[in-house]
């Protein structure tokens, strides 16, 4: 299993409720969602700036 790390965060409830139609729309849950920007905005970084590496997260 993966090692994973709990994300808390506090958001406006209309922007909830937008957010969620959102990843519903696209087949996602809110969870699955995040995970998935998330992804997306590390490889746009990395294509722009290159790979980050092991070292770059000490």
């Amino acid at each position: 299993m993966a090692d994973k790390t709990h994300l808390s965060i506090r958001i406006d409830s209309k922007v909830h409720d937008k957010f969620q139609y959102v990843a519903g729309a696209e087949g996602r849950s809110m969870s699955g969602q995040i995970q998935y920007l998330i992804q997306k905005c590390i490889r746009d970084f990395e294509k722009e700036h290159g790979p980050i590496t092991e070292d770059d997260l000490k």
